[in-house]
């Protein structure tokens, strides 16, 4: 064999993956269509979040400038430079991992593979060049592409998926954003915040119909004042594109017809399965894997995206790095339990654990604590009081079941309730642990304390 492990797909199960292996002392290759990153670095998490910080940093000194003492007479945008700094960003995160591959002694092959049979791989190449590369192990993190709405399919100018809305060359004077998840969420906050008009539509009663439902209803609300169009509970009936734009008729609280230049379509994922063998699929067309992420081919792995929800960076990394650790060391894989989930409009969502609604579909006893940010001394001072922290407590023992955040940054508080939750820690741990004055995060200790009725700045 030409190497102990063939990674196919050099995203944050395939990159990760392929540099765990080769730090237990493995003979690795890596190998990526397009480049190493993947989906991520290069057309997802990092650049959304370069274009994100623009949005929010133009947003608050256009419409709030005045609250912070600040004055403008000829605020503008470039929206080329706009682009140009998300995809520098993203260009300088995917070298980043090619210098890793270096450090790390793996072998990064640009190339489109085919599983040919089980230890073999074939790897065609931009300039038509074939390899031929074995490996006794081979773990597949080919990832997911955006699904397109039937009947209404991607054309790259009208009907977009994300990867197209983060490089138009020019920004649309209105745009329809069907599918109100992740993507569609931050993608609406993005193009509203520099003047497009935005129309979001949901077919479940909610936005981020994932999340806790009260923190969907606050959003809503947060965005119907930013001056984006929320239709939830909506449903697409008839979809048309042409050269100068769509036309979408929809069916929810009313009939209606909406016309815009774009329609971003993010109503989810599919599989991207190699060529090549046939394996075991779930009904949805993901990989099917056992607990130690083996497919039904001997010696073939899978993790990340292409086995599944939940479908983010970072649990695809720590599917990558427990298959590679099972399959080269006495560890035991683990699966997926708790994982935060983040979304970074503004205001950013964060939570972790069980929702209120999970829990009790579930018929768990619970306690609940809510703080909101506008009784909070930090969130004061820096202006940014929508939003709350609230928790979810097990009776009789007080443990943490659930965290969920919507606030100015939300996305970095909920690191210290995913930790609190992988330790189980009870609301006595939590108050029991000093938070710094003034900070967002006291909202979390205060939130606690609500919950068992000590809370103090209430």
């Amino acid at each position: 064999m030409n190497y102990d492990l063939i990674v196919i797909g050099g995203g944050p199960a395939g990159y990760v993956g392929a540099i765990r292996a080769a730090q237990l002392g493995k003979r690795v290759a890596c190998v990526e269509k397009e480049r190493a990153g993947g989906t991520c670095l290069n057309w997802g998490c990092i650049p959304t979040k370069s274009l994100l910080r623009n949005a929010e940093l133009f947003h608050l000194m256009k419409h709030r400038g005045g609250e912070f003492g600040f004055s403008f007479e000829n605020l503008r945008f470039d929206w080329s430079k706009i682009i140009k700094r998300s995809r520098d960003i993203a260009d300088k995160n995917a070298a980043g991992i090619e210098y890793l591959f270096k450090k790390n002694k793996v072998e990064y092959v640009r190339g489109e593979a085919s599983l040919t049979e089980a230890g073999a791989v074939t790897v065609n190449s931009a300039d038509g060049k074939t390899r031929e590369l074995e490996a006794a192990k081979i773990l597949i993190a080919t990832g997911v592409v955006s699904r397109p709405l039937s009947g209404f399919p991607f054309n790259g100018r009208t009907v977009i998926g994300s990867r197209e809305a983060m490089v138009l060359e020019k920004q649309p004077k209105d745009i329809i954003i069907i599918g109100a998840g992740a993507i569609g969420v931050e993608f609406a906050y993005f193009f509203n915040a520099f003047g497009t008009k935005v129309t979001l539509l949901e077919m479940m009663p909610n936005i981020l119909p994932l999340e806790d439902t009260e923190v969907s209803q606050t959003l809503e609300k947060a965005f119907a004042k930013q001056g984006i169009n929320v239709l939830a509970g909506t449903k697409v009936v008839k979809a048309e594109a042409d050269a100068s734009g769509v036309r979408i008729s929809v069916e929810g609280k009313k009939s209606e017809s909406l016309e815009a230049e774009v329609c971003l379509v993010a109503i989810g994922v599919q599989p991207l399965l190699p060529a090549g063998l046939s394996l075991q699929l779930t009904p949805r067309n993901f990989i099917q894997t056992t607990d130690r992420y083996q497919t039904s081919v001997a010696g073939v792995f899978a993790a990340g995206d292409i086995i599944g929800p939940p479908l983010l960076a970072h649990t695809a990394s720590y599917e990558a790095i427990q298959a590679v650790e099972g399959m080269f060391t006495d560890h035991v894989p683990k699966r997926i339990n708790a994982f935060p989930s983040c979304t970074y409009c503004q205001p950013q969502v964060a939570s972790v654990g069980l929702t209120e609604r999970a829990a009790r579909e579930q018929g768990l006893k619970l306690r609940i604590g809510k703080f909101p940010f506008s009784a909070s001394g930090k969130a004061r001072a820096a202006g940014e009081v929508d939003g709350f922290v609230k928790l979810l407590f097990g009776e009789p023992y007080g443990e943490l079941l659930g965290a969920h955040i919507i606030g100015a940054e939300a996305t970095e508080m909920i690191a210290e309730l995913g930790l609190a939750l992988t330790l189980e820690a009870t609301h006595e741990d939590i108050e029991a642990s000093i938070h710094a004055h003034p900070t967002l995060s006291e909202a979390v200790h205060e939130a606690t304390g609500q919950a068992f009725g000590t809370a103090i700045h209430l």
